[in-house]
Order: C-alpha cells, then structure tokens, then sequence
C-alpha cells in the first residue's frame, strides 16, 4: 500500500517536524506552507493523503477539504487545528475531511489516523477496479468479484450451453433467481419466456393448476381450459423456486412430465406436449430430504443433472461493499435522488456483520440507511441496530486466565459454525466433516437450524 503524504501547514517548525517523524514511520512525505503551495503539488506529484491545518494565512484547510472533494475524491484529508471544537469538526467533515484531530496530539495518533485512512483509501481503490473490470461482463446483477462468484459466473457459462435440468442450490436470499435468469440470458432459449413459480406460495391444488394447466370445468370456476405454466414456457425456461417445499402428491406427477416431456392438464384425458427447460431451486438440503424421505430419489437425481450451488455473502469478502454501492445507485435510479457515498465507519460495519439473510439482507439496509440518511454519505448510525451492534469475536481456546476461558458448549458451536460456513451451508457435507449425524448437527446448532434448513 502506497504512502505518500502531503503536510499543508503554514508553521514552518510544525511542518519539518511532522516531516521527520513520519518519514521515519516508512512514510514518503511531501510538505507545503498554504493553500495555494498544496494545489501545486498535487497537480505536480502523486500524492495518497493530506494532513492540513485548518487556520492558515489565505485559504484555509476547510477549502483544501472542499477542494479534494470536488477534485481529487480519492486523497483523503485528515484535518489538525488547535481550534478544536465541535463546530471546528462538523465544518471539517462535511468539507469532505476524512478525519480530524485536535492539537495537542501524539504523533502515534497521527499515524494511526492516517493508516486507517490509507486503508479507508485503498479499499475505494479496490471496489473501482473490481467495478472497471466487472464492466459488462456476463450478467449485471451476478455483481463480485471474489474467488466464490468468478466461479459461480464461470459455472453459469457452462451450464447455459447445456438443455440438460438445473439444480440451484444456496440459502435464502443469496439471488437463486438472478442465477436462474442469468442462465436463461446465456443459453440457446434466451429468445424464449422465461416464467418463475414459487412452489411454496401456493396450496397443492392450485400449484397442480399453474403447472400443468386444466380443463374446462375440471373444478369450480374452471370456465375454459387453461394451459400451465410447463406449455407456457416453451421455448424458454421454466423456474421453479423453492422446490423443497413441493407436496409429496406432486412429485410423482412432475418426474414424470419431465420424462415424458408433456404434462396432462387436471381434468383433462390427452396430454399435452411442452419443450421448455427445467431449471429448479432450493434452500433445502435434497439429499438430506431423500434420506428423510420427504423427497423423492428419482426426481431429484431426474432434477440434479447439472448442480449450481450459490456461495452465501458471508463468504464473498469484498463484494459486501460492491454490493452495497450497487445498491445505493440502484435505489438512486428509482427515487431520482444522488446516490449516496458510504463512509468508511458504515463500510467497517457492513464488512464485520455476518449477513444471516445474505444478499436481500444487505439490499433491504441500504434502503433502509438511504431513507435515514440526511447527508451525501450513509453513515454507521443509519444502518440497522444489529448491524451496528455487531461484533467480531475471536474465541480464545487457551490462556492462563481462568475468567478468560469459555464453556466447551461454545467452542463446539464456534467451530461447528465455521464448518458450515466452510461448507456454504450444507448440513450433510458439514455432519460428514465433523463426523455425526445430521440429527446430532442440529441439536448442536440449536432449535432455529431446523426451521432454516
């Protein structure tokens, strides 16, 4: 990481000693006594972060602040002045100052203020080149670049070429659809309809309707004959979301209009032909469901045929950020408002924060901080309570201090949650890894596992 610094103060003494003490914490220093003497040299020489006085002979460091923002946005600012007052600091920030620090200070404050703001720096840096390279490539809402999604894009590409089923896997609210949808874009069928169904919105009967259709009075209200959802997407994709959740009775029925390649409409005595792609969905665990019994075999190995499995957000590091600027201009495009910044205290929170809700999560609290936000930047205290609430634990397995020390039941839990974490949520894999039943793997999670699996 680049250090090269800009000292803008008009006390000559200060400016030399400042000098000297940071060049000896490794930094590359520059120094100027004014507003104007700065300006020069950042139009002359590269230059990472400025440290500026804020009262100064001319224009002050309250003008340089506004300055970089409207000129050089990616130089962050940290202000020092012996004027410190509550005031003195708002006018900074808002100037556009990454930071402020009142006089007296230790140099080792200093530093620290301005590796966080190198770092804060860097971090932009990374997102825009992340941005630039993304460029147009494959799908624009398939948005990261972490190791998880460059795999899952390059899957996607793949599996498009195929006719073959497709099986989504992933937890709730990682974008199983937007997988979908990206699929459909990519294949041979992208000139076709591609129509969605959640098997979990509707009641046995009706989904039996939606899917393959019925006859002119094979029930009350049935007036006229009505093709289902598996004739209306030929030609294209059919989706067919949380298919975990499809009723025994049903599945049987669906085997076999994958089979067959027709379905019979309810009440009616011919079946129809369809020629459309099967591509389902799941937060379950099918395997797991086989074993249970609560699937049947035939029709998820008749569904498995090419397996996609959508990585969780807490597993994709840096997209987290991508994500949330994303976000930010989306919800910008729909309201006609600016779109916001997000300041470096908001993006530490929403790095640290684990995402149980994944993608949707993070949408809906940028929506959230964006109706909060007053100002051009979301900031820490705009986001949700248990966002911002939220803290890194790291668990201490061994020490000297008996008060230090954690009950065997945690350290079973901590670990037994970074092996699913390891195994992005699949609880056969993780009972395998660990070496116990998936029945032992729940009650060692705690009663929610069940109701989330």
């Amino acid at each position: 990481m680049s250090r090269r610094i800009l000292i803008v103060d008009d006390e000559r003494e200060l400016r030399e000693l400042l000098r000297d003490q940071l060049m000896h914490r490794d930094f590359e220093v520059d120094v100027a006594e004014s507003y104007e003497a700065a300006l020069e040299r950042l139009d002359a020489d590269r230059c990472d972060a400025v440290v500026t006085d804020i009262q100064m002979r001319g224009q002050s460091g309250i003008e340089l602040c506004e300055w970089l923002r409207a000129n050089r946005p990616d130089v962050p600012a940290v202000v020092i002045t012996g004027f410190g007052s509550l005031d003195t600091a708002i006018a900074a920030i808002r100037a556009g100052a990454h930071d402020f620090l009142p006089k007296p200070f230790e140099i080792e404050e200093l530093v620290f203020r301005l590796e966080h703001a190198l770092r804060h720096r860097s971090l932009l840096e990374e997102v825009k080149r992340l941005r630039e390279s993304q460029g147009e490539a494959i799908d624009d809402e398939l948005i990261g670049e972490s190791a998880a999604m460059r795999k899952l894009r390059q899957l996607v590409v793949r599996v498009a070429a195929s006719d073959a089923p497709v099986l989504i896997t992933g937890e709730t609210g990682t974008g199983k659809e937007l997988v979908a949808r990206a699929i459909h874009r990519r294949g041979a069928r992208a000139g076709g309809p591609f129509v969605a169904l959640n098997c979990a919105a509707l009641p046995e009967t009706l989904l039996e309707s939606e899917l393959f259709g019925h006859a002119k009075g094979a029930f009350t209200d049935a007036r006229e004959a009505r093709s289902g959802l598996f004739v209306q997407a030929s030609g294209g994709t059919l989706f067919l979301d949380e298919i975990g959740d499809l009723a025994p009775p049903l599945q049987p029925k669906l085997l076999r209009a994958l089979q067959e390649r027709c379905v019979r409409p309810v009440g009616a005595a011919k079946e129809v032909p369809f020629d459309a792609r099967l591509v389902a969905a799941t937060n379950r665990d099918l395997a797991a469901a086989v074993e249970d019994g609560r699937f049947r075999e035939d029709l998820y190995f008749r569904l498995d045929v090419l397996p996609v499995e959508v990585p969780p957000l807490r597993a994709r590091g840096a997209d987290v950020l991508l994500l949330a600027q994303h976000f930010a201009r989306q919800l910008a495009q729909r309201t006609g408002r600016p779109a916001l910044g997000i300041s470096r205290a908001a993006a530490e929170k929403l790095g640290d924060y684990g995402w149980p809700g994944n993608v949707r999560e993070l949408e809906n609290a940028i929506e959230r901080a964006a109706a909060l936000a007053d100002h051009d930047h979301i900031l820490a205290e705009d986001l949700p309570e248990r966002i911002r609430s939220h803290r890194k634990t790291d668990l201490l397995l061994a020490g000297d201090d008996p008060a230090t020390l954690v009950p065997l039941e945690v350290i079973e839990r901590s670990y037994v949650a970074r092996v699913l974490e390891a195994t992005a949520g699949n609880k056969t894999l993780a009972a395998r890894i660990l070496g116990v039943d998936r029945k032992t793997l729940y009650r060692k999670l705690g009663p929610e596992s069940e109701r989330t699996d």
